[in-house]
């Protein structure tokens, strides 16, 4: 029994699979001097059940959409439901033909940064539509907080082998702003 025990107790990364729900990072993007206008995120190989993206946005641009596009898919084939809250207020819409999907939205550069997290749901799964969930925090000045729950849809049934992400004002990610994919096993 001790060695079964002492099996079962040590850590996953000691052996060649790791269990079911585990995260690995595949990709982190730190935003240089100068900013940057795309983080593109490509190869992304198809060996995992689903895919998150994490965000840490600095912006110059505030209350604009984070914008991810999935293999270079410019046209309307994305959807977008939010739920938010402003301080004490919530707000709900859908848009059903968007050319991106949302992953949340920026704050302003001076209180704080916007963060969100978006699990892409069976990124590599060629026989159905891919779906998103975002959460996404941001501060817009002093007294205003924003929490958005959001969910998405890219309505085609290819594999996602690139994501590529902008800023919905067409502006940079300042200095410091952070991204990064990790694969879900």
């Amino acid at each position: 029994m001790p060695l079964i025990l002492g099996t079962i107790a040590s850590p996953a990364k000691n052996f060649l699979w790791s269990p079911d729900g585990a995260y690995d990072s595949l990709a982190t993007v730190t935003v240089p001097s100068g900013g940057l206008s795309t983080i593109t995120f490509a190869g992304i190989p198809n060996t995992y059940k689903h895919l998150q993206i994490r965000g840490l946005m600095l912006s110059s641009s505030p209350n604009n959409d984070i914008v991810a596009r999935f293999n270079s898919d410019t046209g309307a084939n994305y959807a977008l439901h939010n739920l938010y809250g402003a301080n004490v207020s919530v707000v709900s819409y859908a848009d059903p033909n968007i050319t991106y999907a949302s992953l949340g939205f920026t704050g302003d550069t001076g209180p704080g940064p916007s963060v969100f997290i978006t699990d892409l749901l069976d990124y590599s799964n060629t026989t159905k539509f891919k779906t998103l969930r975002t959460l996404n925090s941001n501060e817009r000045n002093a007294t205003t907080r924003y929490v958005n729950v959001m969910s998405g849809l890219w309505r085609n049934t290819n594999a996602v082998n690139s994501i590529t992400i902008t800023h919905g004002a067409a502006v940079n990610f300042n200095e410091y702003s952070q991204f990064s994919l990790y694969g879900v096993k």
